[in-house]
């Protein structure tokens, strides 16, 4: 504990910061949060705060920094990892007090954060200064405005770009860019916290397997993306997780390749796997599949926030169109609707390619998604091969025979994902959470939201208020409602995810039978958002964190509803959303409900992949009518 923070208003942060050994005092026992930083001072607290951050240039030779000043091999390793770059004149000036403006678009640079479509529109709505804040800087301060990193003491409008930023100011901006707690929120720019209840989401996973290929993401050589066969004759054994599966599971794999060479532009294809060990022929049926290429199938176009989709053809991104195929059921064409595997035989379930184009730097991405039924043990496989060539020198789809080889001899395909931070206990920071490569427990959230278990009904808010129930939370990101929804990994490779994260793939079924307990008609919405990993939400009830602007997309897919009309029928919408980070949401449905009357509505989805938890399902009271 520092002698000299108590009153300050970044104590919490300070203190978060200290007990991950990334800031320390002085010897006499103080801090001094009003002290200013140096530009040397910051580069050594990047280089804590970021760790494994890459090398990604030779370091600049600034004339006025030699090898013996005491701060030469910060600054070095900083210069290296791109996060300064110096002044025109070859200069680093290492003991300038750095202003404001510039420790903020150092973080937004290392976070990647990318400007709005208006940065001066931006700007001007958020900071009464913004007049002042140099050329160079505006478009990154945009960026680290609308990706919540920006805190402004004591008037929040107020950034003061040029003013020197003290030891308070950096350990603010280092708890925002790392997902740290303590940040004052009043302080945030752009930060908005709607009074609403935060709840836990009732029901629970059910126990259908889900083989789950995500890892690595990015696949760079061929080889065995997951395999649930045995080890026994493998040339790669740790590369088989030796877990047979037998009625009911579903496949989710969602992968990407790219070539930054003309070399590296022959295609990839993806290979799945079935294979019966048994001695009788077992069937696998497949009750619905789906499977798009990110080109041509399903760009990543720009989408409204929220668009309606009754015929099924708005999608952005091939993992939102690929679970809008599930969610209405469907089994593409090019998937058998049955496969007899004779025993000691294995067959194909799916072998397509993930093409890529002649202009470089290039990148494709597939996304697939399948539920089955085995009547009998059955082993698995998704591999990555290189197209083989024809003798005149056109690709071709790769044998049974050829997968079976590389299944046989092939190693788990590179480059691996980053290895997931260990749960217990949290020593490093950012959490990694990794990639998922596996087999995890669960297909299905299906929950029926009422007062409480012994309940019919969930009784409306009173006018004017609001709660929300928590979607897709997981390890160390529950909203303060302590829930992790994320399904657990019955099988994983050790460098891959512990959990499966926010369940790419499963399909949420939520019904809400809303009840008006007042004495006045009410008008009410049911709402789906985006917000804040808001790491203070330590306990239930916490109040929920949104943004005003916000540059990344954290939720694209397609939300069905279905609801009941004054007249008591059922009605149906499907709408695609596209949400960025801490956005809060349009409403999927308003009903006006009589006193004493109720009505169901149901939401339905599949949680798409290029998504980011936690969402909210909110339910709010806007308004008493007249009878």
């Amino acid at each position: 504990m520092f002698s000299d923070i108590d009153n300050h208003w970044a104590k919490e942060c300070i203190l978060q910061l200290k007990q991950r050994n990334l800031v320390s005092g002085y010897p006499d026992g103080t801090f001094r949060p009003n002290k200013t930083v140096t530009r040397t001072e910051f580069a050594i607290l990047m280089n804590n705060s970021f760790p494994d951050a890459k090398v990604v240039r030779e370091a600049v030779s600034f004339k006025d920094v030699s090898k013996r000043y005491w701060g030469y091999n910060a600054i070095k390793m900083a210069s290296e990892r791109g996060f300064f770059a110096g002044y025109p004149d070859g200069t680093f000036q290492p003991q300038r007090q750095i202003p404001r403006v510039q420790a903020i678009i150092v973080l937004a640079a290392q976070l990647k954060l990318a400007p709005p479509a208006n940065v001066e529109q931006t700007l001007d709505n958020f900071f009464d200064d913004a007049m002042q804040i140099p050329n160079y800087a505006k478009a990154m301060v945009a960026a680290a405005t609308v990706g919540g990193l920006v805190v402004n003491y004591p008037d929040v409008k107020s950034l003061a770009p040029n003013n020197s930023t003290t030891r308070g100011d950096v350990a603010a901006f280092l708890c925002s860019a790392l997902g740290i707690p303590g940040v004052p929120n009043q302080y945030t720019a752009g930060f908005q916290e709607p009074k609403m209840e935060v709840r836990p989401l009732p029901g629970q996973l059910d126990t259908i397997p889900t083989f789950n290929s995500n890892s690595p993401e990015i696949i760079g050589t061929e080889g065995i993306l997951v395999s649930t066969f045995p080890p026994e004759g493998k040339k790669t054994p740790q590369a088989h997780l030796n877990l047979p599966l037998k009625g009911r599971f579903d496949f989710f794999s969602h992968h990407i390749v790219r070539a930054r060479t003309q070399a590296e532009t022959r295609p990839f294809y993806q290979g799945a796997i079935v294979h019966n060990p048994t001695r009788e022929t077992v069937t696998v049926e497949v009750l619905h599949a789906s499977t798009y290429l990110t080109s041509p199938d399903a760009l990543f176009i720009d989408l409204p926030a929220m668009v309606d989709n009754a015929t099924g053809d708005t999608y952005a991104g091939p993992g939102s169109r690929t679970m809008n195929e599930i969610l209405r059921r469907r089994r593409q064409r090019i998937f058998p609707r049955y496969l007899d595997i004779p025993p000691g035989e294995s067959k194909m379930l799916m072998n397509l390619p993930i093409p890529l184009g002649d202009v470089v730097p290039v990148s494709n991405g597939r996304s697939t998604m399948m539920r089955l039924s085995s009547n009998g043990l059955v082993y698995v496989a998704n591999l990555a091969m290189r197209a083989p060539l024809n003798g005149d020198s056109t690709y071709r789809a790769p044998t049974l025979e050829e997968w079976e080889d590389l299944l046989l001899t092939g190693k788990l395909a590179e480059p691996r994902d980053a290895v997931p931070t260990p749960l217990e206990p949290v020593v490093q920071l950012p959490i990694t959470f990794g990639r998922v490569a596996g087999v995890s427990g669960g297909a299905q959230w299906e929950a029926k939201i009422t007062d409480d278990r012994n309940a019919e009904y969930l009784s409306i808010p009173e006018p004017g208020r609001a709660f929300s129930y928590v979607i897709g939370t997981i390890h160390k990101v529950t909203l303060g409602t302590g829930q992790v929804q994320s399904a657990p990994m019955l099988a994983r490779y050790e460098d891959t995810a512990y959990f499966a994260h926010a369940n790419y793939g499963v399909e949420y079924n939520l019904s809400l039978p809303l009840a008006n307990n007042t004495g006045d008609t009410q008008k009410v919405t049911v709402t789906f958002s985006s917000p804040l990993k808001n790491e203070e939400a330590d306990e239930p009830g916490q109040e929920l964190a949104f943004l005003q602007e916000s540059d990344r997309v954290f939720f694209r897919g397609t939300v069905r509803v279905r609801y009941e009309d004054p007249r008591g029928a059922l009605q149906t919408d499907y709408f695609h959303l596209v949400q960025k980070r801490g956005q809060e949401g349009e409403p999927l449905v308003t009903l006006e409900i009589p006193a004493g009357f109720s009505r169901l509505v149901e939401v339905d989805f599949l949680y798409p992949p290029d998504s980011t938890p936690p969402q909210v399902l909110t339910v709010r009271t806007l308004e008493a009518l007249s009878n």
